[in-house]
């Protein structure tokens, strides 16, 4: 029995969330820098120079408010904004301005979903907001500082250690990307980093009454990557303590080209930041009508969307797929209210099989419900072959509209006259080359209608409703 079997991991994971306001937390500077040209979008605080001083924006305060309720946590009604003072080329303040003390984002939870339909509750021991430093860009022998990253408006989600396997760390990361997503806090670009992990993990003997020490792996931007770091550290500590070695505590980099782990620095403690309260930035001042008032407008969640689409009668692998993006999550929804527990399967269905699920931001154009009403009812009447529906579906999510107009134009329109069918099945039948699969058929071998059947419809050019072709033959014979 592998030795890994006599350990367990503990992981708990902060989580960098960048909100999705216009301009950053303490400054008049545009908060998306995606691909623009360094140091940009900076105004003077950015820069940290003398006299500058920082004032709050009170949209990024919204936002955290309604990151709360996403997380089933109370919002603190006085938090305050303190100095985490570190020395580092892409901090020019010395410090950064963060909540150490009375954080904005109290004790909450989130369930997470697993592959096998169970869930595993994280419980949230805070989340604060901070802002984030700029970014070093390393050239051999010289760096360069880019700060168009500086006083980016984040929240950071800490949870507790109650992550105790790689599959349901991603699950957790997972969830939380939606959660954060369907309430509109950030616009979820993990490609551009507006969400991060940093995945703290140690292992333990089972039975052991205290945690292992843990290694810290910094900066994950991918589900994926979360998982594969858990996995490799798990491995990696057990075969130090193995040997007689020690875990050490450290901050570690995730390499995704070789999927392994790298020590980048010993890990500090929080005296060594030095934290003390901003005097510049006044207190966070919440009454209990406001909250309410900001919750309020929290769209649907994800929890809400799957307990509407447990009664549809899709596998769970289906209502994933669907919850991978809002829109699709809305669409669903949308066609459920309309149209009802059929047409809303079909649909996802048709998510399902056919659109992305990679959880990115997707461009997407939202075909009208109608429209997929109409599509879902074509196909329950057999005016359409299921592929053909793929097709139409495809070009309704491609900003097409009128399935009925595109199936006329493209020739997809089955063939439901009976006469019409009827003629070619005669004919099928009359051929010298179906003489054997009647003879089966005659015997009591169903299986050879599909070969009259693929007969018709080659004769039909694809029009001929299969259902009623399999019909007449059966009446014929």
């Amino acid at each position: 029995m592998s030795v890994y079997n006599d350990y367990e991991m503990t992981i708990g994971i902060e989580c960098h969330v960048q909100l999705a306001t216009k301009t950053k937390l303490f400054s008049s500077a545009d908060n998306d820098a995606r691909d623009a040209e360094p140091n940009s979008k900076v105004v003077p605080i950015d820069f940290g120079l003398p006299g500058m001083l920082p004032v709050l924006n009170r949209e990024a305060v919204t936002l955290a408010v309604k990151a709360g309720k996403a997380l089933n946590a109370d919002i603190a009604h006085i938090s305050r904004f303190d100095r985490k003072h570190y020395f580092y080329p892409d901090l020019p303040k010395g410090y950064q301005t963060s909540q150490m003390y009375q954080p904005i984002i109290l004790a909450g939870y989130i369930d997470a979903p697993l592959d096998n339909g169970e869930s595993v509750r994280v419980r949230i021991h805070h989340a604060h907001m901070e802002e984030d430093a700029g970014k070093l860009t390393h050239y051999g022998d010289y760096s360069l500082v880019d700060l168009n990253r500086a006083g980016t408006p984040l929240i950071e989600i800490v949870s507790e250690p109650d992550i105790h396997s790689a599959s349901a760390a991603r699950a957790y990361a997972t969830e939380l990307y939606r959660l954060m997503t369907y309430a509109g806090v950030t616009h979820g670009d993990l490609y551009h980093g507006n969400m991060r992990f940093d995945v703290n993990i140690s292992v333990a003997k089972y039975g052991a009454t205290e945690l292992g020490k843990r290694a810290e792996v910094k900066n994950l931007n991918s589900f994926r990557s979360v998982e594969k770091a858990a996995e490799y550290e798990f491995k990696r500590q057990i075969d130090l303590i193995e040997k007689g070695e020690q875990v050490v505590q450290e901050t570690r980099g995730w390499n995704d080209d070789k999927q392994i782990t790298t020590s980048q620095r010993s890990k500090e403690d929080a005296q060594d930041y030095r934290y003390m309260p901003d005097a510049d930035i006044p207190p966070i001042v919440l009454t209990d009508e406001e909250i309410t008032e900001i919750q309020a407008t929290v769209p649907k969640l994800p929890p809400e969307y799957r307990k509407e689409f447990a009664g549809l009668g899709v596998d769970s692998s289906v209502v994933g797929k669907i919850m991978s993006h809002k829109d699709y999550a809305e669409i669903v929804s949308a066609v459920l209210a309309s149209g009802g527990r059929k047409a809303a399967k079909r649909v996802a269905n048709w998510i399902a099989s056919n659109l992305s699920t990679d959880e990115t931001e997707v461009e997407l154009q939202t075909p009208d419900v109608d429209d997929l009403l109409a599509l879902a009812d074509m196909t329950e009447k057999a005016e359409i072959t299921s592929n053909a529906a793929t097709e139409l579906f495809n070009a309704l999510m491609n900003g097409e509209v009128d399935p009925r107009k595109l199936a006329e134009e493209r020739n997809l329109l089955q063939v439901s006259d009976e006469g019409a069918i009827a003629a070619i099945v005669d004919e099928v039948l009359a051929d010298p080359a179906s003489a054997k699969a009647v003879e089966d058929i005659r015997s009591g071998n169903d299986k050879a209608i599909g070969y009259l059947v693929g007969q018709i419809m080659k004769k039909s050019q694809g029009k001929a409703n299969p259902g009623l072709a399999q019909k007449l033959i059966k009446e014929r014979l």
